[in-house]
Formats: C-alpha cells, sequence, structure tokens
C-alpha cells in the first residue's frame, strides 16, 4: 500500500503537533505519524505532564505537614497508590483524547506505526497486525524527539532498576529508593517519590545538584531537599550495581572512598539522548553530529532540502516548548514566510519545590564568558506574600548589562518560579531595560512583585531592602 503526502510530520509529540496543526491551519495537506497508539509523545505520555500531575501531589503533601507550624493538624495521609496511578493516567487520556479530536477537526490525517526513511521522500511505516505502509512526500519535519539514556553496566533485567518511564509508571512505593544523577529528572522524581513515603537518596558525580544551573539558586532547594531526602551523595560515582532479588546493592566511590548500600529500587537519570538513530536517516542526506543531534539552520531546515527538524531530535535544550516553537518555524519557513528561529531567551523550569527557573543569560555562562554583569538580587524574605505563605527561602535576580541597564537575564527560586519566570523571559525578547521592569506596576501582594523590586534594587530603591545606590543609578 502507497500513498503521497505533500507534508510528513514523523512524530506525535509537542513539536510534531504543534507543527502539524499550524500547517492544517495554513491550508496545507498534512500527514502526523506516530509510532505510540496515542498523540503526545514524552512529553505527554511519560514525561512533563504525568510527572507535574504526581508533583501536585507531592505538593499537596507537604503543605498539610507545613500547616503544623500555624497549629493545624491531619492525620497521617493513607495512599493508595491505584487511585494515583488511575488519576494520573486520567490526566493523559483526557489531554491525548483533546489531541485526536483536534486532529480530526483539522483534517490531519494520522497514521500511527513505526516509521524509517528508505530515502529523501520515502517513508516505511509498519504497525502490529499489519501490511507495511510506503508513505512519500514532498517535505518532511522530523519531530522524532528523545528517550532516556542508558548505562549498559546498570540495565539490569529486573523491574528494581528504572528509568524515568518505569518511574512514572508507579508500580510501587518503595522503601528504599537510590536516584543516579542530580538533574531535574532525577530530583523531580525523587521528591515525588519521598513526599509518597519512600526513603530516598541522590547520588551525583559533580559537586552540585543541578550541574549548570546558578549556585544562588540551586542553594535553597538543596537545603530543603537534605531534609527531605535521607542522604545526598556529592562527588560521588555508582561503579556497580548488583541484583539481590529483594534489592539493589549498589556500590559507591565518593570523597569518602568506597562504600555499599541497599535500595528496594534505584531510578537511573542521567540525561536523554536524541531518536536519531534506527529510522533510515542514513538513507538521506540529513547530518547526524557524533552527540546523535541532527543539524539543522535557522529555519529548521537539515542538509537535506526535503527534510526538516525540531525539537530533542536537533539539540538541546530539550524542552517541549522549545520543539512547539520550531515547529510552528518550521512551517512558517515551508509556507513561504520569513521566520526564523532566534529567541533571545528559552525558560527552563525545574518543577521541585523550590521550583527553580531562568531564562537568557545566567551567572554560570557569564563568568564562563568573561562577561561584564550587574546582578541584582531580591530575597523574597522581604516579600509580605512568600512572608504570609510560610515560604521565604526564595530569591528572584537578574543580570542586567551596566552599560545599557538592558536586562539578559532572569532567574529565581522558590514555589511557582515556573510561573513567574514567564515575565523575565518576555522582558528579555523585548529588549527591556531594568528601568521598564521597576516602572511596571506589579499587583501587591504577588510573588510577581519580586520581578519588579529585584530591578529597583539594582538602582538602590528598593522599598522593602537597603542596598546602596549603584554606578548604574546615578547615570
Amino acid at each position: 500500500m502507497a500513498t503521497h503526502a505533500p507534508l510528513v510530520v514523523l512524530g506525535g509529540g509537542p513539536g510534531g503537533y504543534a507543527a502539524a496543526f499550524l500547517a492544517a491551519d495554513l491550508g496545507m495537506p498534512v500527514t502526523l505519524v506516530e509510532r505510540d497508539e496515542r498523540l503526545g509523545g514524552t512529553c505527554l505520555l511519560r514525561g512533563c505532564i504525568p510527572s507535574k500531575a504526581l508533583l501536585h501531589v507531592g505538593r499537596v503533601l507537604a503543605e498539610a505537614r507545613e500547616m503544623e507550624a500555624w497549629g493545624i493538624h491531619f492525620d497521617r495521609p493513607k495512599i493508595d497508590i491505584d487511585v494515583v496511578r488511575g488519576r494520573k493516567e486520567k490526566v493523559i487520556a483526557t489531554l491525548t483524547g483533546g489531541l485526536a479530536q483536534l486532529a480530526k477537526r483539522r483534517n490531519v490525517t494520522v497514521i500511527h506505526g513505526n516509521a524509517r526513511f528508505t530515502n529523501s521522500t520515502t517513508l516505511e511505516i509498519a504497525a502490529a497486525g499489519a501490511p507495511t505502509q510506503t508513505l512519500t512526500f514532498d517535505h518532511c519535519i522530523l519531530a522524532s524527539g528523545s528517550r532516556p539514556a542508558k548505562i549498559p553496566a546498570f540495565d539490569l533485567p529486573t523491574p528494581r532498576v528504572m528509568d524515568s518511564t518505569k518511574a512514572l509508571e508507579m508500580a510501587d512505593v518503595p522503601a528504599s529508593l537510590l536516584v543516579i544523577g542530580g538533574g531535574y529528572i532525577g530530583l523531580e522524581m525523587g521528591t515525588v517519590y519521598a513526599e509518597l513515603g519512600s526513603r530516598v537518596s541522590v547520588v551525583e558525580l559533580t559537586d552540585t545538584l543541578l550541574p549548570g544551573a546558578d549556585r544562588d539558586l540551586v542553594k535553597p532547594l538543596q537545603q530543603r531537599l537534605e531534609k527531605l531526602f535521607e542522604k545526598i551523595h556529592l562527588r560521588t560515582k555508582v561503579t556497580k550495581l548488583e541484583d539481590r532479588g529483594e534489592s539493589i546493592r549498589v556500590h559507591f566511590e565518593g570523597p569518602e572512598g568506597p562504600s555499599t548500600h541497599e535500595f528496594s529500587r534505584v531510578l537511573v537519570a542521567v540525561g536523554r539522548r536524541p531518536n536519531s538513530d534506527g529510522i533510515g536517516l542514513e538513507n538521506t542526506q540529513v547530518v547526524v553530529s557524533a552527540k546523535g543531534f541532527v543539524e539543522v539552520d535557522g529555519q529548521q531546515r537539515t542538509a537535506d532540502p526535503r527534510i526538516l527538524a525540531i525539537g530533542d531530535v536537533c539539540g538541546e535544550p530539550m524542552l517541549a516548548h522549545r520543539a512547539s516553537h520550531q515547529g510552528k518555524v518550521a512551517v512558517e519557513a515551508l509556507h513561504g514566510e520569513p521566520a526564523m528561529f532566534a529567541p533571545r531567551a528559552i525558560p527552563a523550569v525545574v518543577f521541585t519545590d523550590p521550583e527553580i527557573a531562568w531564562a537568557g543569560l545566567t551567572e554560570h555562562e557569564a563568568a564562563a564568558e568573561g562577561r561584564s554583569v550587574e546582578i541584582s538580587r531580591y530575597p523574597w524574605a522581604a516579600s509580605g506574600r512568600a512572608q504570609a505563605l510560610g515560604r521565604t527561602e526564595g530569591m528572584t535576580k537578574i543580570l542586567v548589562d551596566p552599560e545599557t541597564d538592558r536586562v539578559l537575564g532572569v532567574g529565581m527560586v522558590g514555589p511557582g518560579a515556573g510561573e513567574l519566570v514567564a515575565e523575565g523571559t518576555l522582558a528579555i525578547e523585548m529588549g527591556c531595560s531594568a528601568r521598564d521592569l521597576s516602572e511596571t506596576i506589579h499587583p501587591h501582594p504577588t510573588l510577581g512583585e519580586t520581578v519588579a523590586f529585584s530591578a529597583e534594587n539594582y538602582f538602590g530603591l528598593a522599598t522593602e531592602i537597603y542596598r546602596p545606590r549603584s554606578d548604574a543609578a546615578a547615570k
């Protein structure tokens, strides 16, 4: 069976369906090919959405515990893990069902199956119980995404060793859990399991959690996790895993020498790798880097004039909102519009408790580049809203060009930081100055005020804290 489609989108994740839906809205006939039985990709089916649903459960449990400081005491919660799992699946089903309906209403043809390029204009699609389908196309937008990275030595044939996908299935709440990797995936899942009752430990090879994030943002989170988790092992390497049947024996090498511990389950969260292999790209002119990323230009075009690529498969940061934006750029480019993917800032959020978020230039990057910046920090201890919430550990910071007062970067840590970072991202994208932020009237009392207050603090004019006027303010 052979068919032809003017435009094929390969992958039904946030980038893929965003591209397919926009193409349809612009009047382009489009076919969406997805290997899973449902649309949504990793983000919706086994990533962003289910993890945030479970983090919400964990946050409610934490808030009930924190209310004791107000003299309000709740009985110890009873957790029915089957109901928790079912509710998570209901969230996924609702959203995937909505995507299917949107595809149908837009007349997007959806084909489910594993696709492979046989040349630059042809895909072979295989689905269980069905004959192989040949699909030719004029253009293809590759949106194949990524998958959890694996360490062969840790890939034991036991359900007690999990990747992030298995961890989200919530088979049970283990008595103890070791998370290998102190990045955002490991810390988010560690938080979920700890709040549900597991004794969680984390091991990280570097000297800090969340390598690459600014240290002042990580510090409040690490202090909270040191209380929530049983142990955080930094500068420590896992050298071996042993399946002991009822547990996993883990061998460590750290600052205090070698040691051995046993855990009910182990989560290996050491990053993700692009899905550029096994799909026949070698049969096209697409160029793939040594790290497995498909190389693209500013319009998401690859070296093959018939194929474009978006999302995780074409580089970092591997974020759903980056993929969605790139998908729209790719479609607009094919539609003949002067589209270009050239954002000044791509926000990143770690949905732990507290949340960490940043956009634009980070302090770590500025130091590495030897770039001169002014940094203004506003502690949430000076925020009336944070005091009312009992969450004063947070902070908002801005990085400013001392010559122009232009906002180059924003960062924040605290509850709801992921919601607050959008304003900072817009400020960077629009080329706003610190004065623009400080003179924008924010509602009181809110955590959002801290964005404006950090700008006021840059000029030494913040009301709730005292900081002598900077040289920039005197200009």
